[in-house]
């Protein structure tokens, strides 16, 4: 049985192919502007890489902002639901999930079986999302994802108390103006971006063992400062932390094939 989930969130889409619950492979790409163009390209690409065509695949769940209008999909699920069976399905022993994304972060406690029991979600504000942390990575005239490596040099990081992420990037311009060394800049976003992420997770309350996904979750710097306010290390993911929301989505299509095939 081969099965296929699709992610296109708001910064990239994923797609991942298993058989008999093995992961065939996967392909990550930066979202188009129409969700239909990100899907269509990201998945056909994976299928081309692994000698397979859409007809092979004997079902698909789409997940992610896009999932609505996954053209070749047979059904969407929530990508909070996704990130909860694709987490469980990497670490068996995950109970809370941080989806830090590209538009908004999430907090997500499951049970054993990997369905979500309650989550969080910010709604109101950028802050602690990927897109800000390119934003500010912006202000700082560097990558994002030069941030992580670039503040493990900081000797003096800087403390940003704004709530907004757009005041925190105003901040940021002038520091870089009054010749603030780039290293102790960068420590400091990341420290504000933990913070508002933190945030969430404990108005949800957070149950051992959590684990971080999204493209924030390839930041060093801002794992280093959550495993610290947290006091525990977070979990390490066997595949890309990025892919946890399209690997669930799989998860269910491989559901729904097994009851399809019964």
């Amino acid at each position: 049985m081969i099965v296929a989930g699709c992610d296109v969130g708001a910064v990239t889409a994923k797609a991942v192919v298993m058989k008999d619950d093995v992961l065939l492979g996967y392909q990550l790409m930066r979202s188009r502007a129409q969700a239909v163009q990100s899907a269509t390209q990201v998945m056909t690409g994976l299928l081309n890489r692994l000698g397979l065509s859409f007809d092979d695949i004997d079902y698909c769940v789409s997940t992610g902002y896009g999932r609505f209008i996954v053209p070749f999909a047979d059904e969407n699920v929530s990508e909070i639901s996704c990130h909860g069976r694709g987490a469980k399905w990497l670490v068996p022993t995950i109970r809370t999930i941080i989806d830090a994304g590209g538009q908004d972060t999430k907090a997500i406690r499951i049970d054993g079986e990997g369905f979500v029991r309650d989550f969080r979600m910010n709604t109101k504000c950028a802050a602690g999302t990927g897109r800000a942390l390119e934003l500010m990575a912006e202000s700082l005239g560097v990558e994002v994802g030069q941030l992580g490596p670039l503040s493990l040099n900081a000797t003096e990081p800087v403390v940003f108390q704004e709530p907004c992420c757009i005041m925190t990037e105003i901040e940021i311009r002038h520091r870089v103006f009054e010749g603030a060394d780039s290293a102790d800049i960068a420590a400091g976003i990341n420290d504000i971006t933990a913070r508002r992420i933190l945030h969430l997770a404990r108005n949800l309350g957070i149950t051992k063992d959590v684990g971080l996904t999204g493209g924030i979750a390839k930041n060093i710097g801002v794992v280093r400062c959550l495993e610290q306010a947290l006091g525990m290390e977070l979990v390490q993911f066997p595949e890309d932390p990025q892919l946890v929301g399209a690997i669930g989505a799989a998860v269910f299509a491989a559901d729904r094939a097994r009851k399809l095939a019964r």
